[in-house]
């Protein structure tokens, strides 16, 4: 026969199942001693993801600048939204559909960074039917929206091809200023 709550096993003395609030607080502590080592890895893992994420939307920006100018020979696109497209519709020299619509629709965020697309240098005389012209060059740059919570590095790209980064998280502003930067391997 089983009974719960105080029983005597000696005479004169009462003893309870349970634990005591020691051992809960032992229990406490051992719990919050393995969150504060892993939490911090779990965050550098997500700024990592977040960063090899942006990195990788920079370089897809990139050959998506490539295949417009190579595609409608306009020079490079004249925005970021003119890498987009229209869902069901063919693309154009204002809507080449190369890139996803979530990069290239404002505010041009994507896993913790902001994108950004500045055409630089002279304008391309447009051919027939591309309302904006092109451009002879480009800027494309991704920025932690939350610096040191979404990512600690930005990266940068131009026509050369090559991805920088900034070890500051620093938006580049020109692209004298990206190619100063360190690429990345």
């Amino acid at each position: 026969m089983s009974r719960s709550g105080p029983y005597k096993t000696n005479p004169g003395r009462v003893t309870f199942k349970g634990f005591s609030l020691i051992e809960l607080l032992v229990v406490v502590a051992i719990i919050l001693i393995i969150a504060a080592i892993a939490v911090p890895q779990l965050l550098r893992a997500h700024i990592a993801a977040d960063e090899a994420a942006a990195g990788e939307t920079v370089r897809t920006l990139t050959t998506a600048s490539m295949a417009y100018s190579s595609t409608w020979g306009n020079g490079f696109p004249p925005t970021l939204a003119t890498l987009g497209g229209v869902a069901g519709a063919a693309a154009t020299c204002q809507q080449a559909d190369l890139m996803d619509p979530v990069v290239v629709t404002p505010p041009n965020q994507k896993s913790g960074f902001t994108f950004a697309y500045t055409p630089v240098g002279a304008a391309v005389i447009p051919p027939v039917g591309c309302t904006a012209p092109g451009a002879s060059a480009y800027l494309i740059t991704a920025t932690p929206i939350t610096l040191n919570v979404s990512g600690v590095r930005s990266f940068c790209s131009d026509e050369p091809g090559v991805i920088h980064y900034d070890p500051t998280g620093v938006t580049a502003g020109s692209q004298a200023a990206c190619e100063a930067l360190s690429p990345l391997q």
